[in-house]
C-alpha cells in the first residue's frame, strides 16, 4: 500500500497493552508491524514492563519502538500457587495496578498530541479503563482496542454472559462445543474483566484482533454484529497472526539466538535431530505445575520414547524481576535428565518460543494454549497436543481440536481438577507424534500453516485488512 509521507509524518501511534506476557508480546508484534509502514510508534507501559518485554523480546522487534516508561503503580508481587480452577491469581495485584495508569498516560498523550495531526492510540481491550477518555481530552486522538484473545473465546464469554443462550453451529451439522467462560476463571479477574467491558463496546473507532478470518470469520461477523452493535462509523479488523507477518516459514532459529552459550547448547542440541521428531513442551508464563504432575509428565515422556524439548519453568511473578524467587523451581524425579539424556531437553529459562516452533525438526507443541502459542503454532504448521489451564485456554483448545481439528487433547475439560496419568501423557504423545493419526493431523497443521501464511502475504485476506486499517489511520 502507498502512503505518501507527509502523511505518515503527520501520524503518532501509542500502544498500550496489558501487563501479561503474552498480552505484551502481541502489542510489540503489532508495533513491530505498524513501524514497517514508517509511522512512528510508541509503546507506552510501565517502566517495569518494558524491561521486561525488552528483556524477552527479538532484536529485530524493538529497533523502530520509541519505549514510553509510565511511573510503575505499586502492586504486591506473590509468588505463583495452584490456585482451584488454575487460574494465576497472584498476576490479579499486577492487573488492578494498572487502572491507575490512567493520569500519567493522559499526561504523555496530552505532550505527543501537541507534535502530531493525528494520535492513534491502541489499546489492549484489558486497557480500556485506563484509557476510556482520551477522545475527549485529546480531540486530535483516535482509540482502538486490540484483543489479544481469540473470538472463539470473546463468543464464549459472550454466551455465558447472556445464560448460553447463543449457537454458532460448526459444518451446520453440530453444534462446536466450546467450554464455558465461568468454568475457566477466577472470580476476581472476572470483576476486572467486566470493569473493562463497558468502555470496550463504547469504543466506536475501531477494534483490531490478532486473528484470521480464513478460521474464525464466523466468530467474528458475530462479535461485530451483534456484540459490538456495529454502526456505519466503527469498523473492524482481523490482522493475524501478526507473527507470521514477520517470520513465514521454517528456518533455524535466528534473530532471538544470539550465540550466547546459554543458548547455543539447545540450538546444536535441535540442529542433530530429524525432521518432525522432536515434541516441544511449554506451558507459557502464567501456569503452575504441582511436583506430582510434572512426575506424571516425566514418566510419560520417558515411557513414549519420543524426542521431547521441555520448558521447565514457574510461572511469572507479576514483577518477574523481584529478589524474592521460589529456590530450586520445579522437581524432577531423580535420575531423569540422564536417563533421558540424548533423547530429550530440559530448558529452565526463557526461550524464543517461536523460533523453536519453526525449526525444522519440531513436530509437535505440548502447550497450555494461550492465543499466542495457538497462533504461532498453527501458523508455522506445528500440531499442537492441548491441555489447557485457564482463562481463554480451553476455547482456543476447542478451536484447535475440534473446528480446524490440528491438534489432539490430553483429557476433556471436565477432568481438569484431576491428575493427569503418566500413561495418559504417553499415549496422547505417541499419537501424535508416532502414529498415522499423528501423521494426518500433522500434514493438516502444514496445509493450514501454509494458508495462514498466506494470509499474511501480500495480497492475503489478513494483509489487505492490515492495509486497510493502516490507510485508515493515515487518510
Amino acid at each position: 500500500m502507498a502512503t505518501s509521507q507527509d502523511q505518515l509524518s503527520s501520524v503518532i501511534v501509542l500502544m498500550v497493552p496489558f501487563p501479561a506476557q503474552s498480552h505484551l508480546n502481541q502489542l510489540l508484534q503489532l508495533s513491530h508491524v505498524v513501524s514497517s509502514y514508517n509511522i512512528p510508534v510508541h509503546y507506552v507501559s510501565s517502566a517495569l514492563h518494558n524491561s521486561q518485554i525488552k528483556s524477552r523480546a527479538p532484536n529485530h522487534h524493538l529497533a523502530k519502538i520509541h519505549f514510553q516508561d509510565l511511573p510503575t503503580p505499586h502492586f504486591v508481587s506473590p509468588q505463583p500457587t495452584k490456585t482451584a480452577n488454575n487460574f494465576p491469581t497472584h498476576l490479579v495485584p499486577a492487573c488492578e495496578a494498572f487502572d491507575h495508569l490512567r493520569q500519567p498516560f493522559l499526561d504523555l498523550l496530552t505532550r505527543l498530541s501537541r507534535t502530531a495531526k493525528r494520535v492513534v492510540i491502541i489499546h489492549d481491550y484489558l486497557m480500556s479503563y485506563a484509557v476510556r477518555d482520551c477522545d475527549s481530552l485529546a480531540p486530535n486522538s483516535e482509540t482502538y482496542a486490540f484483543h489479544c484473545i481469540s473470538p472463539t473465546s470473546e463468543y464464549a464469554f459472550v454466551r455465558g454472559a447472556m445464560g448460553g443462550g447463543l449457537g454458532i453451529d460448526h459444518d451446520h451439522d453440530n453444534q462446536l462445543k466450546i467450554p464455558s467462560w465461568p468454568s475457566s476463571i477466577d472470580p476476581r479477574f472476572d470483576a476486572f474483566v467486566a470493569k473493562q467491558y463497558p468502555f470496550v463496546r463504547a469504543n466506536k473507532s475501531g477494534h483490531l484482533y490478532n486473528a484470521c478470518r480464513l478460521i474464525e470469520s464466523e466468530f467474528l461477523d458475530f462479535i461485530f454484529d451483534k456484540v459490538l452493535e456495529s454502526d456505519d462509523k466503527m469498523k473492524l479488523w482481523a490482522v493475524g497472526p501478526l507473527d507470521t507477518l514477520t517470520i513465514c516459514k521454517k528456518s533455524p532459529l535466528n534473530n532471538s539466538i544470539n550465540g550466547d552459550s546459554e543458548q547455543v547448547y539447545y540450538l546444536e542440541w535441535l540442529e542433530r535431530q530429524k525432521p518432525n521428531s522432536v515434541l516441544y513442551i511449554s506451558f507459557g508464563t502464567t501456569t503452575f505445575l504441582e511436583d506430582r504432575q510434572i512426575e506424571e509428565m516425566a514418566i510419560g515422556l520417558e515411557k513414549s520414547e519420543v524426542n521431547f524439548f521441555w520448558v521447565l519453568r514457574d510461572a511469572d511473578r507479576g514483577d518477574i524481576f523481584g529478589d524474592e524467587q521460589k529456590v530450586g523451581g520445579p522437581q524432577l524425579p531423580k535420575g531423569f535428565e540422564e536417563r533421558v539424556k540424548g533423547k530429550g531437553i530440559v530448558v529452565r529459562e526463557w526461550v524464543p518460543q517461536f523460533e523453536i516452533l519453526g525449526h525444522p525438526s519440531t513436530g509437535g507443541f505440548m502447550s497450555h494454549c494461550g492465543w499466542n502459542s495457538c497462533l504461532e503454532s498453527m501458523g508455522l504448521g506445528v500440531p499442537l497436543i492441548a491441555w489447557p489451564m485457564h482463562s481463554d485456554q480451553p476455547m482456543n483448545a476447542a478451536l484447535v481440536t475440534e473446528f480446524v481439528k490440528v491438534g489432539l487433547a490430553v483429557e476433556e475439560w471436565e477432568k481438569r481438577e484431576e491428575l493427569v496419568s503418566s500413561s495418559t501423557i504417553e499415549n496422547v504423545v505417541k499419537r501424535l507424534m508416532d502414529s498415522d493419526e499423528g501423521d494426518e493431523i500433522r500434514k493438516r497443521a502444514e496445509k493450514l500453516g501454509g494458508e495462514l501464511r498466506k494470509a499474511t502475504a501480500e495480497g492475503g485476506v489478513s494483509r489487505l485488512e492490515l492495509d486497510s486499517f493502516i490507510s485508515h489511520i493515515t487518510r
